[in-house]
């Protein structure tokens, strides 16, 4: 009996084990649009600061490592681009281009493209490399936001740390956890088929 899905090897991602062909690509960038908008509704207000934690971070990195970079990079472009023309889909139901944590979204460009370059050389294979690339991104993240908010809200970068870094690394880390157990898992279970 034959299966559909070709076993996986090097240089592959998950979304490289559905059967080529543009219309994949196609749904695969906008799913993985979708995906983080709708992550992106699930938001908990954060007391002193303008950033909620969402889940737009951990679907952004999920959708980098499971669609690899170019596909990954395509994904979040459109996600950033929708939102910055009116769909509400930012964190909260934001849009437009007026927000303090807009520079969080930008970060999850080159994260998702970073995380997605790191995957299809293996690094979604193992709990510990999948570590490491979850927080990798997430410093991505950080790096581009967090300065960006300290601009936008014209605090300090001091000020920027405390209100848009700090209160987020115990569910980042949690997140990077989530993420250890999932992607590295779903090649187990397909290397078993």
């Amino acid at each position: 009996m034959s299966t559909a899905v070709a076993p996986a090897r090097t240089g592959q991602v998950l979304a490289d084990l559905i059967p080529a062909s543009r219309v994949r690509d196609v749904a695969l960038v906008v799913g993985g649009a979708a995906l983080t908008g709708l992550a992106a509704q699930i938001a908990v207000p954060v007391p002193g600061s303008p950033v909620p934690v969402t889940g737009q971070t951990f679907a952004a990195l999920l959708v980098g490592t499971s669609l690899g970079a170019g596909r990954g990079l395509l994904s979040l472009a459109l996600y950033a681009l929708v939102g910055m023309a009116g769909v509400p889909w930012f964190a909260e139901g934001g849009s437009g281009t007026a927000a303090p944590s807009l520079g969080y979204v930008f970060g999850m460009l080159l994260a998702a493209t970073v995380v997605g370059a790191l995957a299809r050389r293996g690094a979604d294979r193992s709990v510990w490399r999948m570590a490491g690339t979850m927080l990798l991104g997430e410093a991505i993240i950080y790096a581009v936001g967090v300065p960006y908010l300290a601009l936008a809200a014209d605090m300090s970068m001091s000020a920027a740390v405390a209100a848009g870094l700090t209160p987020f690394l115990v569910g980042d880390a949690l997140k990077a956890a989530l993420a250890m157990g999932v992607l590295p898992t779903a090649w187990k279970l397909i290397d078993k088929r």
